[in-house]
């Protein structure tokens, strides 16, 4: 067994609940995963440019399925972009309005967006999300390819309101739970998954030859897609119910733990074998 591709969720995965990592610990791995010649991708439903901001002078090198899969960049170029059609994006927007208990972010390709009328808070906090963040007076003003949308909603109602927007413009739109508090609304068909496969079809990589990591509810078709999908031992009993295997804590180095065993042949790749 031989792995070739290794992709990370982030918040709540690759980074600790201090949104940090091991830097060290990871450049070493890094440095054996280029000599191995495996490609190593950050699949999250953040901003791509927030993303980039986590890997220093490797930030080019590596590849990113951001936006949960709506934008797919390998090493500095697009290799694909969905683009909601403006007559979906106000559709969307009004069956949104309705409920007061949701905070909206809209997310395009050369910036995210949110109402004037947010709090300081909300905008700093989605500020750590989205390193391009603009207040906007009307949603209707933005000239912008729009990617996806996301929703800020009470944590312990996360999942509820997921099935009600569901039924409300799941015909149209996906809402996935990207964590608690945390709805994403992305393009059917698209998401973490099929920026995966489109990256392996780029580098000829097969499903049996990936390792992915996640935690949330936007990680399922990733995690179900690969062979060697680990839910991460914080993520949510939805993703843990589906993953073949299981990682340590992300404030545990989860994701670096599993590395570092594939690499020494130990754990779950000992005699490459998958127990």
């Amino acid at each position: 067994m031989t792995i070739k591709l290794i992709a990370v969720d982030m918040d709540g995965t690759f980074l600790n609940d201090q949104m940090k990592y091991d830097a060290e610990r990871f450049f070493k791995q890094y440095v054996k995963m280029k000599e191995q010649g495996i490609r190593f991708v950050v699949a999250s439903g953040n901003q791509y440019y927030q993303l980039k901001s986590f890997f220093g002078e490797i930030q080019e090198e590596i590849s990113y399925v951001s936006e949960n899969g709506a934008l797919v960049v390998d090493q500095g170029q697009e290799v694909f972009s969905v683009d909601i059609p403006k007559k979906d994006v106000k559709l969307i927007l009004e069956g949104l309005v309705t409920h007061k208990k949701l905070s909206i972010v809209l997310c395009g390709k050369e910036s995210a967006y949110v109402l004037e009328s947010v709090s300081d808070h909300f905008f700093e906090t989605m500020n750590k999300y989205y390193h391009r963040l603009k207040r906007v007076t009307s949603f209707e003003q933005v000239n912008d390819q729009i990617l996806k949308f996301a929703l800020s909603c009470p944590e312990e109602e996360t999942l509820q309101l997921r099935d009600l927007l569901h039924k409300k413009i799941g015909a149209i739109i996906t809402p996935v739970s990207s964590g608690h508090g945390s709805i994403d609304l992305i393009v059917p068909g698209f998401h973490k998954a099929s920026g995966i496969q489109l990256l392996q079809q780029k580098w000829n990589i097969k499903d049996d030859e990936t390792l992915a990591f996640g935690d949330g509810g936007n990680d399922i078709e990733m995690l179900k897609h690969v062979k060697y999908g680990f839910a991460m031992e914080n993520g949510s009993d939805e993703v843990k119910s589906i993953a073949n295997y299981r990682a340590p804590s992300n404030d545990d180095s989860g994701v670096l733990e599993i590395i570092d065993q594939y690499f020494a042949k130990q754990g779950p790749f000992h005699s490459n074998l998958i127990i």
